[in-house]
């Protein structure tokens, strides 16, 4: 079992608490924006969509009530889904970890593809977070299920569609 801890010890999460999902700080910030967003924002667009379409009489064969209907139904859904996500939130401070030194969910990890020499630079966060053009990679993902555990210096095999890719960690560093 893999624990991340904090500095002077506290336990984060274990790798086996499979009821909470880890978020970076900066994830859960997105999270409660886009539920901010959906709250104050969306839902009262529906609810006066409903209210202009409601207006114009018979709402049997009103195909702008139900479209209205509809969008509301999917704002609700979206925002059961957004409080969900955070009911359920392990959230992580990369800046607090103390993994003596080893990839770990939240870590910044420089790697050097050992075909082609070519170095990038990738943040392990939450599957909601992950943007490969951002640098940052999903916890879920191949190159990240290869790279846990593993020290500045290590080599890491990453099964990718063209086949077996290596990297090695130059760098590992919570920020």
């Amino acid at each position: 079992m893999l624990l991340l801890v904090a500095a002077g010890g506290r336990p984060l999460l274990a790798a086996n608490d499979m009821s909470k999902i880890p978020v970076t700080v900066k994830g859960a910030e997105l999270l409660r924006a886009e539920l901010h967003h959906l709250k104050t924002v969306e839902r009262p667009r529906a609810i006066a969509a409903i209210a202009e379409a409601r207006s114009h009489g018979d709402l049997s064969e009103n195909a702008e009530y139900d479209a209205a209907k509809e969008r509301q139904a999917f704002i609700e859904g979206r925002i059961k889904e957004f409080e969900g996500k955070l009911a359920n939130a392990q959230i992580i401070d990369p800046k607090l970890l103390d993994a003596d030194g080893r990839c770990v969910f939240g870590a910044t990890l420089d790697l050097e593809d050992q075909d082609t020499g070519v170095r990038v630079c990738y943040q392990i966060v939450g599957e909601d977070e992950a943007d490969i053009k951002g640098g940052k990679i999903s916890i879920n993902s191949p190159i990240a299920r290869a790279l846990i555990g593993k020290f500045a210096g290590d080599i890491a095999e990453v099964q990718a569609p063209g086949g077996v890719r290596e990297y090695e960690v130059i760098d590992v560093r919570y920020e």
